[in-house]
């Protein structure tokens, strides 16, 4: 590849995702759809034209980070305290559904002995690939339909927060297992850490709020929160074993109680908008490759599938049911958590190294987070009118 190729695989993906975004728009779908299916057009699945490369995926996670600071900003914190039982009902029926139905489609179809411990973990590993939550489509759709700052998208968004912290634990609990080098308590030291340093932090942010409301270059404050971010970002990540998506939305939900976060969000849409996002939304289908599936493989996907989204829709609005939803409002909180996006893919790469997942069974893994993403907003609006 010549050193200046990647300006021209950039503006391709860019006027892509544009195009398909608007005809996407068109046909009553939100435009994360067009986006979506620009990449896995772009991708090795149908033109190969582009191929994942680290600059992509960089510049896709910055997309991901932004996209869910900008979500907390935009999240009703209110709203969220109000309902901070029924989200923690929410998540874990969202997680338990999950990773019992992938264990056991994996345990059935593939005539699991039980006395293999190996084949038995895999088993279970399936089903933790699929108790993941990835909410950025998701945000996305709502805020396209301006559902985001509501009852069912902050039980959305505040309930994929905890999803993630859960299904941490449990990926740490399986992985541990495999590889007796990595602790369980001191993953849930670290956890209960992080908890303590975002507490802090938002002690010490809201105390500085008469400072940053006052604060009159709008312009420069941006930038200072923008750094913040990352470096939140960063912590989660590096230090804590948090997804960094988790760090960015829970700062963004810290400055939501500003005036200022209208300024702070309309300076950080234009980058996430122009370039940032269409990268990520394109990304997840470059990363799409269906070559060589064998009949078997498809119809393990097809299962998997169909298992993947059931259990979220069944859990997570069994979850709401009981925390006294409406049977529209718990639908509607079940088909937003269907999406697994990128937090599925990374918990399947860690278990392929780990040797928890065959190269196989890749890409019915791979399969099931397209198509979960693509669907997950075309549910969402049509039931969300």
């Amino acid at each position: 590849m010549t050193s200046y190729y990647y300006l021209l695989m950039i503006a391709v993906i860019i006027l892509s995702t544009r195009l398909l975004g608007g005809l996407s728009e068109k046909v009553n779908m939100p435009q994360v759809v067009g986006a979506l299916i620009a990449g896995v057009i772009l991708g090795p699945s149908v033109l190969g034209w582009v191929e994942e490369t680290d600059f992509l995926a960089k510049t896709a996670e910055i997309g991901v980070i932004l996209l869910m600071f900008i979500a907390g900003l935009d999240t009703d914190i209110n709203e969220i305290k109000k309902n901070s039982v029924s989200l923690v009902v929410i998540a874990s029926m969202g997680v338990i559904l999950p990773l019992i139905g992938g264990g056991a489609c994996y345990y059935f179809y593939f005539h699991v002995d039980p006395a293999d411990f190996n084949e038995m973990l895999r088993a279970v590993f399936m089903g933790v690939i699929l108790t993941a939550t990835s909410v950025s489509i998701t945000v996305e759709a709502l805020r396209e339909m301006g559902k985001l700052n509501g009852k069912v998208g902050s039980a959305i968004l505040g309930a994929a927060v905890l999803d993630d912290i859960i299904g941490i634990i449990i990926l740490t609990v399986v992985t541990s297992l495999k590889d007796p080098s990595i602790s369980i308590i001191s993953i849930l030291i670290k956890i209960g850490l992080y908890i303590i340093l975002m507490g802090v932090l938002a002690v010490i942010i809201t105390a500085s709020k008469p400072t940053v409301e006052e604060f009159q270059d709008r312009r420069r404050l941006s930038i200072y929160v923008m750094a913040l971010v990352l470096i939140i970002s960063f912590i989660s990540e590096r230090y804590f074993g948090i997804a960094d998506i988790t760090g960015a939305y829970l700062l963004g939900l810290i400055i939501s109680t500003f005036e200022v976060k209208s300024d702070i969000a309309r300076k950080m849409t234009v980058p996430s908008y122009l370039f940032f996002s269409p990268i990520f939304f394109a990304s997840i289908g470059i990363k799409t490759e269906l070559n060589g599936m064998t009949k078997s493989m498809l119809i393990f996907s097809f299962l998997i599938l169909v298992i993947a989204v059931l259990t979220k829709i069944l859990g997570c609005g069994l979850g709401a049911k009981l925390c006294r939803y409406t049977n529209r409002e718990s639908l509607n909180v079940g088909i937003g958590m269907i999406s697994r996006g990128e937090v599925a893919l990374i918990v399947a790469q860690k278990g392929y190294h780990m040797g928890l997942l065959s190269g196989q069974l890749f890409s019915p893994v791979v399969l099931v987070v397209i198509v979960t993403t693509i669907i997950t907003p075309v549910l969402l609006k049509k039931f969300m009118k």
